[in-house]
């Protein structure tokens, strides 16, 4: 009998404070998560997704980037400020799929998914690849998710100016010997990429 009296207090209904708490919970990770995917949406209005394929010979690099547009705004030192790390685009960060081993400036890289990471400054920049794979190219802060553990290439490359600004962030594979070019505003660097 005293076992039964000593398991009451155990089965007593939930408090109507703990109830609501729970409601109130529930009702923020829901309107979280929806205004996160409504916020997913409308930025990728503003800089839409696309992903090309561009062959060196044998080679081939996918990359699937979302694409800015300069509307008027100071690029490089202004929106994209120098000296820290960028997604490389907008949105998520941008990966490039490379099908065979490689080499990403003068450094070797292996077949496989990467992202691309860049740190521009006024004259030269650092162009990265890194082996992880991230949600969501920056953090609540603003700050970019690269974990600098997982590079697998960095390498610098002088910045060149063009005479005709790019409206729209652009990635593309060009020249001959190839590069990887990332061109946005007047600004355009290249990273030479070639087979093993």
């Amino acid at each position: 009998c005293t076992g039964r009296l000593h398991l009451l207090p155990l089965i007593h209904p939930m408090p109507k404070f703990l109830k609501w708490l729970l409601i109130i919970l529930a009702a923020l990770f829901v309107i979280g998560f929806f205004g996160f995917r409504y916020m997913k949406t409308q930025t990728k209005k503003a800089s839409p997704e696309e992903v090309v394929t561009f062959h060196v010979g044998d080679l081939s690099l996918e990359v699937d980037y979302s694409r800015p547009s300069k509307k008027g705004r100071a690029i490089f030192g202004g929106l994209v400020p120098y000296g820290k790390v960028w997604r490389t685009g907008a949105n998520e960060a941008t990966t490039v799929t490379i099908n065979k081993d490689m080499r990403f400036g003068n450094t070797a890289v292996k077949a496989g998914k990467y992202t691309l990471w860049s740190i521009p400054g006024a004259d030269e920049w650092s162009v990265i690849l890194n082996s992880k794979m991230y949600g969501w190219g920056v953090n609540f802060d603003g700050e970019a998710q690269r974990d600098p553990l997982a590079d697998v290439a960095e390498v610098k490359v002088p910045v060149r100016h063009i005479l005709v600004p790019m409206e729209q962030f652009t990635i593309a594979v060009e020249g001959n010997p190839a590069e990887l070019t990332l061109t946005w505003d007047d600004v355009q660097v290249g990273v030479p990429v070639a087979t093993q």
